[in-house]
């Protein structure tokens, strides 16, 4: 369970802000994403090769 403590004088929207990345950062999203349907291991496998091509594509550019 994700707890945020709103200090004094801090806007609602901070931290609702602050809330929305400690809940992107527990990958609750993506993981419930990813079980909505089976995915075969040599799938998700070539997905993770071509995502990892891919990010270092993006970093020879930099």
């Amino acid at each position: 369970m994700i707890i945020i403590n709103v200090k004094d004088g801090e806007s609602i929207d901070r931290a609702l802000k602050r809330f929305k990345k400690k809940f992107e950062k527990t990958g609750v999203l993506r993981e419930l994403r990813s079980r909505q349907a089976y995915e075969k291991k040599s799938v998700a496998r070539r997905m993770e090769v071509k995502h990892a091509i891919y990010v270092q594509g993006m970093n020879q550019e930099a």
